[in-house]
């Protein structure tokens, strides 16, 4: 007598936030067969969400121990048509929220595909209470581990084309860039996570770019950020100062859960890069910045704390042979990634050093601050294989005509009537910061 063989249930989630749900429906599939979960990957999820707080392998290691479920596969595609397909489930189980929403499209191609070969669609009713945005809401409220923010600037690398970082100088610069986002069809566009740099920093203390600003309240600032948000930070570091001095900040930084410290390869008093050869500015020599980025990666706790080297040769017009003989020099050092700085209006001299560089070492993160070629795209920096983009001082530049223009207005008129509609309404103020309604 044969044994009869069980029908097989495939469903697919991302359970980036593992909750109730999740078991609810499996429990339900379960009663058709053996269920197939369809792990959707990391780095499809960050495209169209937050990145998971759980990485791929974690979720799987849940999942597979959850009853009922037999496998668990990676799911490589946000449509389900895909895993359908390859799989030939006899069920595809769901919820009954995609059936409207964003969502419905992916449904129609389901039902599609599942036809294509006799497979059927078995719906459940959507777990009430649960709501993936208000999990990431509460994970905001709660915030995160020093641990976990820090790790999670690589593992973005690792699986975005391009990270999109943007300076934040205060917690409520912090605090829009965290939550403001644009979404495309399935896909949503945000800021991966927050530059410190030195130059906004010092600047909205009223205080000059020469390193005049003390780590220790640069330090405190991002404390305060770190108070209310939960994606990760890069540190401008200017020069680092001392090898002595930059190994033991290195710890300070780490410990804070401060994702990556980039430090230039410029000696003495520090001159805005920007400046160029305007104003006196001189390189280190090769041997001891290298010295410098050495003792950085010896002193950290482990290589999720990353050290970015930036190169100013071609702001200071050394040329591209002395640019790419210390990028050579300063990986070998152990630098985690470069950044190539230029102050160009076109981004060819970058693109060049990219094209040169990659081809050595392709795996070596490549940071792009286009702060004068700023008619770049992001998609052209993806073709050139750049990693990350950092928007180095548009909110503190966005922040000063803005409120200029509010104090003239006033002295003008001897009201706010007339400036009134360029301002933000208090309600909306008030409701950026969690708990204040």
């Amino acid at each position: 007598m044969n044994k009869k063989v069980s029908k097989i249930v495939f469903v697919s989630m991302s359970a980036d936030v593992i909750h109730h749900g999740h078991i609810n429906i499996i429990n339900e599939a379960k009663k058709y067969g053996n269920v197939i979960i369809g792990l959707i990957s990391d780095d499809v999820i960050s495209k169209h969400k937050r990145l998971p707080y759980l990485n791929w392998d974690q979720r799987k290691k849940i999942l597979e121990n959850v009853k009922g479920v037999i496998k668990v596969i990676k799911q490589k595609e946000w449509d389900y048509v895909p895993s359908i397909l390859a799989l030939k489930p006899d069920y595809l189980a769901h919820g009954t929220d995609w059936k409207k929403g964003n969502l419905k499209k992916l449904r129609y191609l389901a039902i599609k595909a599942l036809k294509s070969y006799g497979g059927k669609l078995i719906e459940f009713e959507y777990t009430k209470g649960i709501s993936a945005m208000n999990y990431s809401l509460n994970q905001k409220i709660i915030g995160t581990s020093p641990d976990v923010r820090k790790s999670s600037l690589k593992r973005l690398i690792e699986l975005k084309k391009i990270v999109r970082i943007i300076e934040a100088h205060n917690p409520l610069s912090a605090l829009i860039a965290e939550n403001i986002y644009v979404k495309e069809k399935n896909f949503i566009k945000e800021f991966d996570g927050f530059w410190s740099s030195s130059l906004t920093d010092s600047t909205s203390q009223g205080k000059p770019d020469t390193e005049s600003l003390d780590l220790s309240s640069r330090l405190n600032n991002i404390n305060n950020i770190f108070n209310i948000t939960t994606k990760p930070l890069i540190i401008d570091c200017d020069t680092g100062g001392l090898s002595d001095h930059f190994a033991l900040n290195v710890k300070t930084m780490e410990r804070l859960g401060i994702s990556a410290a980039i430090i230039e390869d410029k000696k003495g008093l520090k001159k805005n890069s920007l400046l160029g050869n305007k104003v006196k500015q001189e390189q280190e020599t090769i041997k001891i910045f290298s010295d410098k980025i050495s003792q950085g990666v010896k002193s950290r706790a482990d290589d999720d704390f990353m050290i970015i080297a930036r190169i100013e040769s071609l702001i200071l017009e050394n040329g591209m042979n002395d640019a790419f003989k210390r990028a050579n020099a300063y990986v070998e050092a152990g630098a985690d990634g470069i950044m190539i700085h230029s102050k160009k209006k076109d981004p060819a001299e970058i693109f060049e050093f990219a094209k040169k560089f990659k081809k050595k070492f392709e795996n070596i993160p490549l940071v792009s601050v286009p702060s004068t070629y700023n008619s770049v795209k992001e998609s052209e920096l993806i073709k050139n294989k750049f990693n990350v983009v950092i928007y180095a001082n548009q909110m503190l530049r966005a922040a000063y005509p803005a409120m200029y223009d509010t104090g003239m207005s006033i002295l003008k008129y001897e009201r706010s009537l007339e400036i009134d509609k360029k301002l933000a309404k208090i309600n909306d103020i008030l409701k950026l910061i969690p708990g204040t309604i």
